[in-house]
């Protein structure tokens, strides 16, 4: 049971071969898309609210150019006093998460680093924030370079689409998750699909142990013996 509860703790590796599209296919074809051709200069700004998986995507480009040697990638999760340390010669893709938490110095850091990277043609400065560009509450000049290419919203995932990505989750690892199962779990548990299917894969693991099939009264006694 405990290593149960270890196993729901862990963090799964985001890719964009997990990432769920739903309504996003657009924006995860032009992340795809550039990814395929090494393109430069593009500058892509991606707005959502809380749980619609803007840190997962990001996350999943920055594994992409790793994994296929492609870009050197510096990655930043933005706060207040976000530093933007980079030497001269800029990484291929930059990626700058949650811009709308920085302060007024970090601010004028990120400027500097947009300018740099359009004078020295950088492959992709990927950048999300909370809300549309106008509307965030950072300097001008940021906001005018936040709008400089494409601007995309990421849309987060119907309760239908999450019950199908759940299920067919559930297929690819060798079980079958019963409707009612994902109903409770939309209604009862946490609704971001990061945690949902840490839930899926470890009350699939209990229903292993257990050697009992997945239904709403396994999963009540899974909630009730390892949560």
């Amino acid at each position: 049971m405990k290593q149960l509860l270890l196993d729901l703790s862990l963090e799964n590796i985001p890719t964009l071969e997990n990432f769920i599209p739903g309504r996003n296919v657009e924006l995860l074809h032009a992340l795809n898309e550039f990814l395929a051709t090494s393109s430069s200069g593009n500058f892509i700004y991606c707005w959502g609210g809380s749980g619609s998986g803007k840190s997962h995507l990001l996350k999943s480009v920055c594994d992409a150019c790793i994994r296929l040697k492609r870009y050197q990638v510096a990655y930043f999760a933005c706060d207040q006093y976000t530093e933007f340390e980079l030497s001269d010669d800029l990484p291929g893709c930059i990626i700058v998460d949650d811009v709308d938490r920085l302060g007024p110095e970090a601010q004028i850091k990120l400027f500097n680093l947009y300018n740099q990277a359009r004078d020295d043609c950088l492959a992709l400065f990927l950048v999300s924030g909370k809300t549309v560009p106008t509307q965030l509450q950072l300097r001008q000049d940021v906001i005018t370079r936040l709008s400089w290419g494409l601007v995309y919203q990421i849309h987060e995932l119907t309760d239908d689409e999450k019950g199908k990505a759940m299920k067919n989750h559930a297929v690819n690892n060798g079980f079958e998750l019963p409707a009612e199962v994902c109903d409770y779990l939309l209604h009862y548990e946490k609704r971001d699909m990061p945690y949902l299917i840490k839930m899926i894969d470890a009350l699939g693991r209990y229903s292993l142990m257990l050697q009992r099939p997945i239904t709403l009264p396994l999963l009540r006694q899974f909630l009730n013996e390892v949560l």
